[in-house]
């Protein structure tokens, strides 16, 4: 038995009624051998049948505690700090009930910090959506596998990644500086729990290793606290968990607290506004309690912000109400983001968000051409070509002197995109350039079968535009006619070849293909039990 094998690690599990859940968790820490001394599941006083299967699994395995709550806490923060206190091995991992751990990550999280002496070892986590399972990766590009990070303040950047679970602790250093959850309601818990680890700073190990498998169930009758957006109340405590984060951190080192305001403005109001759907009455209260917050906000921080962000933080200002054309805003906020026409300017050629709004879009000179918000319009053009319509965003792409542009479907599951021939570009009458971009849906169908999407494959629907001066820009397509026409292709390969196109939330062109009969009926049950959910949830 070598060192990582020895028991050294505490798996703290915390369930509330998931009673068809949690022994899949459960066994998941289980499993991941000698190196996990003990599976502490903390039950929050679920009133179904999870205590029941806690027991059972306990009387097999010695290693799992079960510790059974009499009163529900009503939040993810006491029962975690519940399996602290039980906790006896050197190092701590948390889990959730709906979620696994995947197979090496203790291990390989311990065998880093041992080896760094680090307080805090972090390891790759992946969204996991359900039943497509499609794994979308958390935070990638934010952590290099193999540094060492001596001080949070070094990387202020790390105040993005506000989970607790792809995360190992040393449990003396949580002692130490007495860091628990929030206890009761409190939502977005970990936003309070990350940042109080960060200030006390802590040594960071980074391995590359995938350690935490993060399920997303959209259409589960009691979806997590992160898709149960139904009201504002939810925003609300989003903010309230920020601002709490936010003051500890800057307490600690001012470095951080900006860097935690800005990532408000950067991640966490973009992807709310982008989301933000067509209810006036949420629109209004979202706008009144955003509006608000954004005021308390230090100038210094908000400059500090990506040119986008300081865009809608000026538009939040100038405006008490959302505007007309909340639509646009909501697909600046998107990613990539995208500046719907028209293009309004001041008297001065300034140019500003509309003529209503006339608020300055500061900073858009300065933006490379990668960072331009430009809208691609397309629609169809026969069954195997779109013909695609390149704004210019006030003059900034032509300065760049766009050439070609080139199709890319990039896989929602990941993985290597499939890029098409470049075309070149044309100059339009109207202003703007146009191409008519051709594909295969065969030979995209089939690409996917090589990367292992069997069924039902799932593509985000992009254009590359390479530029005359060597820059290039990429952004999503907006789907405009009859493009999202769901069509049966007859296939010499597959008998028949399913395409369904689609609008995303973001107002982004996708495509889902069904390569044969199978996946043509798999398509369309999937789409049948995502209506019967959202006439269940709404």
């Amino acid at each position: 038995m070598n060192s990582t094998n020895l028991p050294t690690v505490s798996v703290v599990v915390i369930a509330y009624n998931d009673a068809g859940l949690v022994g899949e968790a459960v066994s998941s820490a289980l499993a991941q051998g000698p190196v996990v001394a003990e599976v502490i599941a903390v039950n929050d006083a679920s009133s179904d049948g999870t205590a029941r299967v806690l027991d059972e699994l306990a009387a097999v395995h010695p290693r799992l505690k079960v510790v059974h709550r009499t009163e529900n806490s009503g939040g993810c923060g006491t029962p975690r700090n519940d399996g602290i206190a039980v906790a006896t091995a050197p190092y701590v991992l948390f889990l959730d009930s709906d979620d696994i751990l995947p197979a090496g990550a203790a291990e390989a999280l311990v065998r880093a910090a041992r080896e760094h002496r680090a307080q805090v070892t972090v390891g790759a986590a992946v969204r996991r959506e359900l039943p497509q399972h499609h794994d979308v990766p958390w935070m990638p590009g934010l952590y290099t596998p193999g540094d060492v990070i001596e001080r949070p303040a070094d990387r202020p950047e790390l105040v993005r990644d506000t989970l607790c679970v792809n995360k190992l602790y040393d449990r003396a250093f949580l002692e130490k500086h007495g860091l628990r959850f929030p206890d009761g309601r409190f939502v977005y818990e970990d936003f309070a729990f990350t940042a109080r680890v960060l200030a006390a700073a802590p040594r960071i190990a980074v391995i590359g290793d995938l350690v935490y498998v993060w399920h997303v169930r959209r259409s589960a009758a009691q979806v997590s606290i992160s898709l149960d957006r139904k009201d504002v109340s939810n925003w609300r405590s989003r903010i309230e968990a920020h601002r709490t984060a936010s003051r500890t951190l800057a307490a600690a080192s001012p470095v951080l607290g900006s860097a935690c305001q800005v990532k408000f403005l950067e991640y966490d109001l973009r992807m709310y506004l982008r989301e933000l759907g067509r209810d006036p009455g949420y629109q209004a209260a979202w706008w009144t309690l955003t509006r608000e917050y954004v005021d308390t906000f230090a100038e210094a921080d908000i400059a500090s912000a990506a040119a986008h962000a300081r865009w809608i933080v000026a538009l939040l200002r100038a405006t008490a109400t959302p505007p007309a054309d909340i639509e646009r805003l909501t697909r600046l906020a998107a990613e990539p983001p995208r500046l719907l026409p028209p293009y309004a300017t001041a008297a001065d050629g300034t140019p500003v968000w509309s003529e209503a709004l006339p608020v300055e879009l500061d900073g858009l000179a300065a933006l490379p051409t990668a960072g331009l918000p430009v809208t691609v319009d397309a629609e169809p053009a026969g069954r195997a070509a779109v013909r695609i319509r390149v704004h210019d965003l006030y003059g900034r792409l032509a300065e760049a002197g766009p050439r070609t542009a080139q199709l890319r479907f990039l896989p929602r599951a990941g993985g290597d995109p499939v890029l098409a021939q470049p075309v070149e570009l044309r100059p339009d009458q109207n202003g703007g350039w146009v191409a008519l971009l051709p594909f295969r849906l065969a030979d995209l169908a089939a690409t996917g079968r090589r990367q292992g999407l069997r069924r039902m494959q799932a593509w985000n629907v992009g254009v590359g535009v390479d530029c005359a001066d060597g820059t290039s820009v990429f952004t999503s397509l907006r789907p405009r006619g009859r493009l999202l026409r769901r069509r049966a292709l007859p296939s010499s390969r597959y008998g028949v070849l399913l395409a369904q196109p689609y609008r995303t939330g973001a107002g982004a062109l996708a495509l889902r293909l069904a390569p044969g009969a199978e996946g043509a009926l798999y398509l369309v049950r999937n789409r049948l039990h995502r209506a019967r959910a959202g006439r269940g949830t709404g």
